[in-house]
């Protein structure tokens, strides 16, 4: 988890499914893999410590990271910098989110999803497989030479991304996504970093006690499987994940949520009844873009970091399953 609520909130272009020749020259599959499954590798199984910019725009964010291993656990702590004052705390697949100066504390399960530096899945062939992978230069990233790589989209329905990797370790320093101009829609890089050594446990503690009558713990979503049938999606995107829950504490009232990723990229899509007035469409709001249509009485909104193709294909490729 990063300390950014993604801006989550006209153009369609046509998606372009053939791949420039110049695609062509990445690397063999195998040494690809072979790169990105030690950047996958180091960001879970190495210790580390660092601060790291994140930037959108114009809107810059500052957090430091302690990311520890102990036998089969691994645990991590990550602070704001800037701004209010907000902690993540996790241990495993357990997620405690605290901000001191309200003091509210709220304990998830993790999610999948993406957070600097484990950008990469675990399972890493649909990447390449939708993806080219080529070596660029290596460069200095906060004071440890990094080996760049570049990911090309093989079509249009998914962004571009630049990668640069510790020589030594394979843990990722920097990152860009890139829009279909090479431009660059977000970036996340190390300003400073510890990989090894002695990090001492204690830099994962809390800032501030967590104190019970200051916790406020989650309701969890509960795992579904909806009545709801995925006909078409772009290639290489899969459903991992998909919840329901009420909405305002009403059990008669429910939320759908699914996510469906192509191991880089990741749509979310909510189903749920729909209001009065509820505009259809597709809007954009930076690298994220939405797109809303009314199937019956219910809203179906798909919203990610993809192109408005991407989002518009999933989202129209859903259907009730026939009763």
């Amino acid at each position: 988890m990063v300390f950014r609520l993604r801006r989550c909130f006209w153009v369609v272009a046509c998606a372009c499914l053939v791949s420039p020749p110049s695609w062509a020259d990445g690397l063999p599959q195998a040494d690809a893999l072979g790169w990105l499954q030690r950047i996958a590798s180091a960001a879970r199984h190495l210790n580390y410590a660092g601060t790291f910019v994140y930037q959108q725009g114009d809107a810059v964010e500052t957090s430091r990271i302690v990311h520890l291993v102990e036998g089969n656990n691994e645990m991590e702590r990550l602070e704001s910098l800037d701004g209010p004052r907000r902690e993540v705390i996790r241990n495993n697949e357990m997620v405690y989110s605290y901000q001191p100066d309200s003091r509210s504390f709220r304990m998830d399960r993790r999610k999948p999803g993406r957070t600097f530096p484990q950008l990469l899945p675990d399972q890493l062939t649909a990447v390449t497989d939708h993806y080219v992978v080529k070596k660029a230069e290596v460069e200095r990233v906060a004071e440890h030479d990094a080996q760049a790589l570049v990911l090309e989209p093989r079509d249009g329905m998914r962004y571009g991304h630049k990668f640069w990797a510790d020589v030594q370790t394979g843990l990722l320093l920097k990152a860009k996504m890139l829009g279909d101009r090479s431009q660059v829609i977000e970036q996340f890089a190390f300003t400073q970093v510890q990989i090894g050594g002695q990090i001492s446990r204690h830099l994962l503690a809390p800032s501030v006690p967590i104190t019970a009558p200051a916790t406020e713990i989650s309701a969890e979503a509960a795992p579904a499987e909806s009545e709801w049938v995925l006909k078409s999606m772009p290639p290489g995107f899969r459903k991992i994940l998909e919840t329901r829950r009420s909405k305002d504490g009403s059990a008669s009232i429910t939320i759908i949520h699914m996510v469906l990723s192509d191991g880089l990229a990741a749509v979310s899509v909510f189903i749920e009844p729909t209001r009065p007035r509820v505009m259809e469409g597709l809007v954009q709001r930076g690298p994220i873009n939405i797109y809303t249509r009314i199937v019956g009485d219910q809203r179906i909104t798909a919203l990610g970091e993809a192109p408005a193709a991407t989002v518009m294909n999933i989202a129209n490729g859903l259907s009730p399953k026939a009763r």
